[in-house]
């Protein structure tokens, strides 16, 4: 089974091409340092929580969206040496630096697929 990263951010409006930009770039990377695939989704239908919810976990403002995203991996083995790629490339580390979010509110992890369907 393939292994996932996950994230979860709080980005502008104002700044969803620059989010975009920034993206595409960095699926770029991942798919060098081989990930399967990269998804970006941008929120339009995220509901308020009362307990939990995506816009309470990343703290979102008021003219902030929501973005779901993730990277598909052959395997938990591919991910760590490709992840160790893409931080050390030099057009991830000079993205980092001007990023169009706020990265200490980003949510991520690595899961394990245990359900794949097509």
């Amino acid at each position: 089974m393939n292994y996932v990263d996950g994230f979860v951010v709080a980005v502008p409006a104002a700044k969803k091409d620059a989010y975009l930009e920034q993206a595409k770039l960095a699926a770029r990377v991942f798919k060098e340092c081989g990930a399967l695939e990269v998804v970006e989704c941008w929120g339009d239908d995220v509901p308020e929580g009362k307990v939990t919810s995506f816009t309470m976990a990343v703290k979102r403002k008021d003219e902030e969206a929501v973005v779901f995203s993730w990277v598909k991996w052959p395997s938990k083995a591919a991910r760590e040496a490709g992840m160790k790629k893409f931080m050390e490339d030099p057009r991830m580390q000079d993205g980092m630096k001007n990023m169009p979010f706020d990265g200490q509110r980003m949510i991520f992890g690595g899961f394990q697929a245990i359900l794949e369907t097509t």
